[in-house]
């Protein structure tokens, strides 16, 4: 009887009906390489480097504009773990391992490519994070063909992992953390759950703090985009402990307030501002060079072992369920799309390497690691039977 009372996810209704998006965001990544290669390259690079406010407007993209998108994506799976597919440790284990086994195996494929040189090994955390909004975007055009308990399964496991990443880049490619920005960012959080535990429901207070914790993070050196999972993970869910969820509660507010804005104009924005790449003097024999060759197959290669296999491990061992309503294929499908990176991986290529035709050569990589687990990931799951294809077969 709740259950029809319950309120929609503003997400879930994003990965069910939300093809429109997904195209739009394969649209404009690719008209971003296009504009990349044309004559209007210059005009493109130079805009994105422009400075307005301390940043430049690309940071403003990735750091500012993108913290909404996690913050939507904190407040999925926050929603998730208190009353859905993260409700129980079964399902809270799985993508946490299958994130970790994500980030260590294309770690090792792209070292083994390096075979221990000096130069490019510092670039073993490129091929690590997964981007959640290429991926959701893909996953966005099979529509029902994927169940929404696998969308989740990839929601958590990207945001673990790009929480992964975000350590890896605070503890080994970060010069100078500054600790004032960093102590006074804790005390926003702080300041967050005690709200939250206070019964604060006025929505305006929780981002007026959220807005000041962000710019702390920001200043702190550690990427910004944290800010948003955070935030989101104090906004109250239930108006009082033991009441029924609602439509009323700050948390599904927020979600119906933002959804509309994530979905067709930050995410489309930021597939533009970091999918241009120019392969201006490019040649094949370019992409078998060390770097993206490395990069490539620890996208394209690691990380599907890495996903897969831990996953595989988990479920085998009775640790976890396979997400409901979904094959070992479909899952595998999961694991191969796991491999698109993009904003996370060009953000540790460039701090990686000073050189530019490293920089240029993790581009090059990032770009062929991931089109070949998009359209590999991409396959696999349109042509993969679901469960109930399956038992409709044994019983014809």
């Amino acid at each position: 009887m709740a259950s029809h009372s319950r309120p929609r996810s503003a997400l879930r209704s994003f990965f069910v009906s939300e093809a429109a998006g997904g195209l739009i965001l394969m649209a404009v990544a690719i008209v971003a390489i296009i504009v990349a290669n044309s004559p209007l390259a210059s005009v493109y690079f130079r805009t994105l480097h422009t400075p307005v406010a301390g940043l430049d407007v690309l940071h403003w993209i990735n750091d500012g504009l993108m913290a909404t998108f996690f913050l939507l994506v904190g407040l999925e799976i926050k929603r998730e773990v208190l009353d859905g597919q993260l409700s129980t440790w079964s399902r809270r284990i799985l993508p946490g391992i299958a994130a970790a086994g994500g980030m260590i195996a294309p770690a090792i494929v792209y070292l083994a490519v390096q075979r221990g040189d000096p130069t490019t090994t510092h670039g073993w955390a490129i091929p690590a994070a997964t981007d959640i909004a290429f991926a959701l975007g893909i996953l966005s055009l099979l529509g029902s063909r994927v169940p929404v308990s696998l969308k989740v399964f990839l929601t958590a496991l990207a945001i673990i992992d790009d929480l992964g990443a975000v350590l890896i880049i605070a503890f080994f490619y970060t010069d100078d953390i500054a600790l004032w920005a960093l102590g006074g960012a804790g005390a926003a959080l702080a300041l967050l759950i005690a709200m939250n535990r206070m019964k604060v429901r006025a929505l305006p207070a929780y981002l007026l703090v959220g807005v000041v914790m962000w710019w702390l993070v920001l200043q702190s050196g550690v990427h910004a985009t944290l800010a948003g999972v955070a935030l989101a993970l104090t906004i109250p869910l239930r108006p009082t402990p033991g009441a029924p969820e609602d439509a009323t509660s700050p948390l599904h507010l927020l979600e119906h307030a933002i959804q509309p804005w994530v979905a067709f104009l930050v995410v489309p924005i930021f597939g533009f501002a970091n999918a241009g790449i120019s392969f201006t003097g490019v040649s094949l024999g370019d992409l078998v060079a060390r770097v993206p060759l490395g990069v490539a197959a620890g996208l394209f290669i690691g990380k599907q072992i890495g996903v897969f296999g831990s996953a595989w491990l988990v479920i085998r061992l009775g640790w976890a369920d396979c997400p409901a309503n979904a094959t070992m294929r479909q899952l595998y499908g999961v694991a191969v799309l796991c491999g698109v990176g993009f904003t996370m991986s060009l953000f540790i290529g460039l701090l990686a390497f000073d050189a530019p035709h490293l920089q240029d050569a993790t581009k090059l990589g990032v770009l062929l690691g991931s089109t070949l687990s998009a359209l590999g990931g991409w396959l696999l799951l349109r042509s993969a039977p679901n469960e109930q294809q399956i038992a409709a077969a044994r019983r014809a």
